[in-house]
């Protein structure tokens, strides 16, 4: 993990992980109201699913995803992808959603300003994603020139010419 990622990564898998730690314990209104949102965004995903069970889920993911970013062993790029794809699917319930946003379809109302911070959580993610795709390029790159550099002094070592 590079030491610039771990504010980013402690602040939102922190608040990630104890929100999904918060979930396990939802009641029964809570489970419903959880369900009833994503059921009306998600039908084909979530619309016969049970909302304990799609609760339970939820909280497992968001576990999952908080100490992903949490753990120092997980790539920028696997964590990131994981923010990513979880901060999507909060702005997809936003965007589809006619009551959160005002007459644009983009700009929260009242209801969806809960929601729309959530997009700094995609944006959060792919800076992530993006530079762990481009560090592990770059990484390639560095152990590539350095294969060659070594493989060429073999190759000159090996080489009647080279001795």
């Amino acid at each position: 993990m590079h030491l610039t990622h771990v504010p980013l990564r402690v602040a939102t898998g922190a608040f990630i992980l104890n929100s999904g730690i918060g979930k396990l314990g939802a009641d029964e209104g809570t489970a419903q109201f959880l369900h009833g949102a994503a059921a009306s965004t998600y039908p084909g995903a979530f619309k016969d699913m049970k909302p304990t069970t799609f609760t339970k889920v939820l909280a497992c993911s968001e576990i999952a995803v908080g100490a992903a970013l949490l753990t120092p062993k997980v790539s920028a790029t696997v964590a990131g992808g994981a923010l990513t794809a979880f901060g999507a699917g909060l702005m997809g319930m936003y965007l589809k959603t006619p009551s959160m946003t005002l007459d644009d379809g983009i700009r929260p109302s009242q209801e969806g300003t809960a929601v729309a911070k959530d997009v700094w959580l995609v944006g959060a993610g792919l800076t992530l994603l993006t530079q762990g795709i481009t560090g592990a390029a770059k990484s390639g790159v560095k152990s590539g020139r350095k294969a060659a550099r070594k493989a060429t002094k073999k190759a000159a070592k090996a080489s009647p010419i080279g001795r």
